[in-house]
């Protein structure tokens, strides 16, 4: 185990401390044993433990650091005190979460502020988007970003609208000509073969369990239906998005798990070692790989000049310096990339 993995579970440990410790002190005889008759400058240690080490032991697990976050988390620590401190414990601090409690509120406010903004210009995001000669799983998301502020919980409802769109009202679609990622894989066969074996269980199990706990089976079956219409819409994303290539860059989607967009430009070159592509992919390296019964590798793998941003499943942004293919047309598609890249050097 390397220096950084064994500083994370650290940081998870600090975690685990932090909460089992409070957790015990005031909700175990002998913690309760423990607590002085004053108790006032224990509480307090308490809730600056939950409302700064609690939050900066998550940030550093975690590797976000940001003020929005420690805001968020610290007020989050602040609402966790109400649960893990007695109440007339509690009564001397309770102001301080009531702040807590108000921050979220407010954020929350703003959340659906931004949902609401969302609503209100979808008529012309999607206008837009019929107007685009991008993908829509491309152009939707561009759209967005012109009408709505940049937010995790749009990219979430940004992420699910495209999910309902492609499992539901993409049927009568073409899939348009292009090199494509999967025809030379059991993808779309074992994707049907997931949706049959998640309708038998649901048949099977759901009633069995519909007796023994109604709440249980009922999250099960939502669970179930969403996972279903995840792998129609999968099925869908993949048939109707092929790779697609203009003058600029080269626009590569996964079904709905991942794509990215890559400029040219910003290619430093092509791997090409037989070596290097059986190894394990490196941690920065994002692969559009349809993955099969057989152990597959990829044609190529871009080394970029700079890190290019990926979108991931529900809207999750993370960026790589590697991108790794393996397509139905290598030969094809390391020429159009060969072709671009010189071109692009011609032009500057």
């Amino acid at each position: 185990m390397n220096v950084v993995k064994r500083g994370k579970y650290i940081w998870l440990l600090m975690l685990g401390f932090i909460l089992s410790s409070n957790y015990m002190l005031y909700h175990t005889q002998i913690g309760v044993n423990l607590l002085p008759i004053k108790t006032n400058a224990v509480v307090l240690g308490s809730i600056l433990d939950l409302m700064i080490m609690l939050p900066l032991f998550l940030m550093l697990y975690s590797k976000k650091f940001s003020i929005k976050t420690a805001i968020v988390l610290s007020a989050a620590g602040c609402i966790l005190a109400r649960f893990l401190i007695p109440n007339h414990l509690l009564e001397p601090f309770v102001a301080i979460t009531w702040i807590g409690i108000a921050v979220e509120a407010a954020l929350i406010i703003f959340e659906l502020m931004l949902i609401i903004t969302f609503v209100r210009y979808m008529p012309k995001i999607i206008q837009k988007v019929k107007l685009s000669t991008l993908p829509v799983v491309f152009s939707f998301p561009k759209a967005i970003d012109e009408y709505v502020k940049n937010n995790p919980i749009i990219h979430m409802i940004c992420s699910e609208s495209l999910m309902f769109y492609y499992a539901f009202f993409s049927w009568k679609k073409t899939p348009p000509t292009g090199i494509t990622l999967y025809k030379n894989s059991s993808y779309i066969a074992f994707q049907i073969m997931m949706i049959h074996a998640i309708v038998i269980e649901t048949l099977g199990i759901h009633w069995w369990l519909h007796d023994k706990s109604i709440i249980i089976s009922i999250i099960l079956l939502v669970l179930n239906i969403y996972s279903v219409v995840y792998f129609l819409a999968d099925i869908q994303a993949i048939r109707l998005n092929p790779m697609y290539i203009n003058e600029r860059s080269m626009y590569l989607s996964l079904g709905l798990l991942k794509r990215v967009e890559i400029e040219f430009n910003d290619i430093e070159c092509v791997i090409e070692d037989s070596m290097i592509l059986e190894n394990k992919l490196s941690k920065d390296t994002i692969d559009f790989i349809v993955r099969d019964f057989a152990k597959v590798y990829p044609d190529m793998i871009l080394k970029m000049k700079k890190p290019v941003k990926a979108i991931l499943f529900m809207g999750i942004q993370k960026e790589y310096s590697y991108v790794a293919i393996k397509s139905d047309n290598p030969t094809q598609l390391k020429e159009i990339i060969l072709n671009k890249i010189e071109n692009r050097h011609i032009e500057f």
